[in-house]
């Protein structure tokens, strides 16, 4: 089990020191996020959004052993090729560490500015983007004719650090085939639970486990796949944290993600939090 930490809040020059203090604190990753202010809930987060690549970029420079990516990119409302300039940037800058979490994205930042709302085609989008990152990023002669993107014959120089290319974690409703197949073609799974009628469900170790299993029966790669799980801990109480977390571990779960998402989460509250560590399981 790795630990990594979602830093919601605080200017660009915040959160990368609190990406260094996560560092410090023995946390694996740190982790922003990918958003469009438009008021409402995003008040809750503190109102203010800055750019995930920028903001990632003085993360990199202020970190040296942390994983880094943001939770989530929805590449529905980004052009793949320049999706994938950025993110090679970026692994080369954090000198090969960088992970690109991936989603439909909340629609709700979607329609006011004109993005595509309708679910079925920013999941067609999605696959369309996953695909063209991977053609790019390899480095060798790649085109693309899709039924959104099309690309004429382009070498994509440099290439990612990492081989055989940047880790992609997929957000994925569980038990959903079709949404689970998506995830099994890259590196990782941010599982989302859902009952049979659609409606949200809990992520039990129980959910871990038959999803781990389900991994292990449905995927055809052999490289190491991550099933990733968010949550939050009580750092004043790490015998709890640990109790907390373990049951995941053991069900299969290789990433635990501290994600404050709710208040309080302003940067002093943060800075606490990742000062008491992650709730390692011993």
């Amino acid at each position: 089990m790795r630990y990594g930490f979602v830093i919601p809040t605080g200017d660009p020059r915040t959160v990368a020191e609190l990406a260094h203090e996560a560092e410090a604190a023995g946390w694996d990753g740190a982790f922003y996020w990918d958003g469009i202010a438009l008021g409402g809930d995003w008040d809750e987060v503190g109102g203010h959004v800055y750019d995930p690549w920028v903001t990632m970029a003085a993360m990199a420079m202020r970190t040296e052993r942390v994983r880094l990516g943001a939770i989530v990119t929805p590449p529905s409302r980004r052009r793949p090729w320049k999706l994938a300039r950025e993110t090679m940037t970026l692994d080369r800058l954090s000198n090969g560490r960088l992970v690109v979490p991936v989603g439909l994205g909340a629609v709700d930042s979607f329609g006011p500015v004109g993005e595509v709302t309708d679910r079925k085609t920013r999941a067609a989008l999605l696959d369309e983007s996953l695909e063209i990152l991977a053609g790019l990023w390899s480095g060798e002669p790649f085109s693309f004719h899709g039924n959104h993107y099309r690309i004429g014959e382009t070498t994509f120089r440099p290439t990612p650090l990492q081989r055989p290319r940047i880790p992609i974690w997929v957000v994925a409703a569980w038990p959903r085939p079709r949404s689970m197949a998506r995830a099994l073609r890259y590196d990782g799974v941010l599982p989302y639970p859902m009952n049979p009628d659609g409606s949200p469900a809990e992520l039990t170790p129980e959910a871990v486990a038959a999803l781990a299993a389900y991994v292990a029966e449905h995927r055809e790669r052999s490289e190491p796949f991550d099933i990733v799980v968010e949550g939050t801990t009580p750092g004043n109480d790490p015998g709890a944290a640990a109790a907390r977390v373990a049951p995941l571990a053991e069900a299969g779960a290789t990433w635990w993600i501290e994600s404050p998402w709710e208040a309080p989460n302003a940067p002093d509250d943060l800075r606490r939090r990742i000062g008491q560590g992650p709730p390692r399981v011993v």
